[in-house]
């Protein structure tokens, strides 16, 4: 704990191009990138799996299989595969990139598939009874009934991003991981502590931020009530007993 304050309190170790902030903003770049890429190819797919109805058994093996995928291995992989056919830095961020889209994928699948499945049948028939399409009921009726279970998907996959974000370190990319590697290169322990706690911190900053955004565009109706709690009777406090008529 000394280490990591001691290392926290330095400002040097903030500016420049090895300081913190730039390596908090490498990470969530590479965040962002990534659920942006994910997001463009699951939730579509799983939207149209939701509706149609038709694919429900490739999704679950889809979601399981890719879980079960060592990422670190899938790394090394993907940078053998990719690094030599493309050029400059670029050779091993995408691959890196192409890991972490890899493992953003299910969740993000997943959530948006359960959402639109989930939507109550009456609501549908009653759009169709109303004449809306099949499009117009997806749009106006299944998205934003399934938003609660799309936005679950979408903070699951940034909380696994951001943590597993570290492994691009490994290939010689930057971001918090880059913490972890150098120091434990030189076993700079208060270095490596920092890593560790500030990317626990931004996972739980991102988790509220993407929490923030669900409690202001999911309707208050879809929204989970309490339950309401109900007063034991006691010998003090007795319930009053029902009268007749």
């Amino acid at each position: 704990m000394n280490l990591l304050l001691e290392y926290l309190g330095d400002p040097a170790h903030w500016t420049g191009a090895d300081g913190l902030l730039r390596r908090i903003a490498e990470h969530l770049l590479y965040t962002a990138i990534t659920l942006a890429i994910a997001a463009l190819i699951a939730i579509p797919l799983g939207l149209w799996i939701g509706h149609t109805g038709r694919g429900r058994v490739v999704v679950v093996n889809i979601v399981n299989g890719v879980r079960s995928v060592p990422t670190l291995g899938l790394l090394f992989l993907a940078v053998l595969l990719l690094g030599p056919r493309l050029p400059g830095d670029i050779a091993f961020l995408a691959p890196s990139i192409f890991v972490l889209v890899v493992l953003a994928i299910p969740p993000l699948l997943a959530g948006a598939y359960a959402g639109v499945d989930e939507v109550d049948p009456q609501a549908r028939d009653a759009a169709r009874g109303m004449g809306m399409s099949p499009w117009q009921v997806l749009v106006r009726v299944e998205i934003p009934c399934a938003l609660p279970l799309l936005f679950g998907g979408l903070r699951s996959a940034a909380l696994q991003v951001v943590a597993t974000a570290t492994i691009a370190a490994a290939v010689s990319v930057g971001g918090l991981g880059r913490l972890l590697i150098d120091g434990q290169a030189v076993r700079d322990y208060g270095q490596m502590a920092t890593g560790a706690v500030i990317v626990g911190v931004l996972a739980l900053l991102v988790d509220a931020l993407l929490a923030l955004v669900q409690g202001l565009v999911v309707s208050p109706g879809l929204k989970p009530v309490p339950a309401l709690r109900t007063r034991r009777p006691n010998a003090q406090h007795p319930e009053p007993a029902p009268q007749a008529g």
